[in-house]
């Protein structure tokens, strides 16, 4: 029998005013049951999903069309790659987003509908004045606000470089979080070729092909879970795992993402891709002298790095500013272009 996941930490009764000091404060996964049960359109989702589509509806311009991904109903909402991994068994439109809605609510009713999911679409842009009437103040720089619509859903586990909070603003969600360090138990697909930017366990999490894919097994003895209600939160850590289930036949979440590090910091994706190109490769016994190398600059870097050279002459072994990064990218620019 296959290790139960544990239940994801509960926060009850904190009021929204209270999470800009107590969200920055967070290195766990938390789940903050009814956070956001005062939006207008949780209450009307509550109601029906007719309301809820209303209440969207009233911020819709209807001057961009969104991405809708669409599936057939034999793949039960599972959006993932096709048999042979050289595509995917999803296609997607540009659709009016007052399309999808009633495309939704038409198949609300039907036990096999098509799978219909909109994606990652950034609020301010397609919904403005959505925010200001179902407002949440996270106490975080510049967070990156995305609504998510669809019906049923099963969205592969996958990782963001930023930290996360999930709020299900209609129908319900079940979440299945990993820590990072699961990678090697998670079999992750692609970095390059993927199905939404991030790389994905090929795991089907319904039914774990164990011969296939044995060491999922130790991931679920680490692995944490909750179902999500209208009203509720999830915080998701950067760079956890997260397995994420559209349960009903309609339903609505708003994230946020942020990083707490200056705008000028790159993406550390970018250093693991450079990293598979310049060191992967390489002899074992060179690996090894540059795992010390990236040890001494990198991770273990501290005040002892560079204490044996002038202030005036560190460089890049001095704390970077934006300008400081800013010559870092130059250098990398001329260097990928030899």
């Amino acid at each position: 029998m296959l290790p139960l996941p544990r239940p994801i930490e509960e926060i009850h009764g904190l009021d929204p005013a209270q999470l800009p000091t107590q969200l920055p404060t967070w290195t766990t996964p938390k789940v903050i049951r009814g956070l956001v049960a005062h939006w207008p359109l949780v209450q009307a989702a509550r109601r029906s999903a007719s309301e809820a589509v209303a209440h969207l509806a009233t911020f819709d311009h209807g001057q961009m069309p969104v991405t809708a991904t669409t599936a057939a109903p034999d793949t039960h909402g599972r959006l993932f790659y096709n048999a042979d991994m050289s595509g995917f068994n999803f296609r997607r439109e540009q659709i009016p987003l007052k399309v999808v809605l009633a495309t939704l609510l038409k198949y609300a009713s039907d036990p096999a509908p098509p799978s219909i999911y909109v994606a990652s679409t950034t609020l301010d842009s397609f919904l403005p004045g959505f925010s200001q009437a179902n407002p949440l103040h996270l106490g975080v720089a510049d967070p990156l606000a995305s609504i998510w619509i669809g019906n049923r859903s099963r969205i592969a586990a996958h990782q963001d470089v930023p930290d996360n909070l999930a709020c299900v603003a209609a129908g319900r969600r079940r979440v299945t979080l990993f820590p990072p360090a699961q990678v090697g138990n998670l079999y992750v697909g692609p970095l390059d070729f993927t199905p939404a930017g991030q790389a994905i366990s090929l795991v089907d999490f319904h039914a774990p092909d164990l011969q296939r894919f044995p060491r999922f097994a130790h991931a679920l003895e680490h692995a944490l879970v909750a179902e999500l209600e209208p009203g509720d939160a999830v915080f998701i850590p950067s760079l956890w795992w997260h397995h994420m289930e559209g349960l009903e036949a309609f339903n609505v979440l708003v994230n946020s993402w942020w990083r707490p590090v200056p705008a000028w910091m790159d993406s550390p994706m970018n250093a693991l891709m450079l990293a598979i190109l310049a060191l992967r490769d390489l002899p074992p016994e060179q690996r090894a002298q540059w795992r010390a190398m990236l040890d001494h600059y990198v991770f273990d870097a501290g005040e002892h790095t560079a204490a044996h050279v002038p202030h005036t002459a560190r460089g890049v072994l001095a704390p970077l500013d934006a300008a400081g990064a800013e010559r870092v990218r130059d250098t990398l620019r001329r260097r990928l272009q030899r």
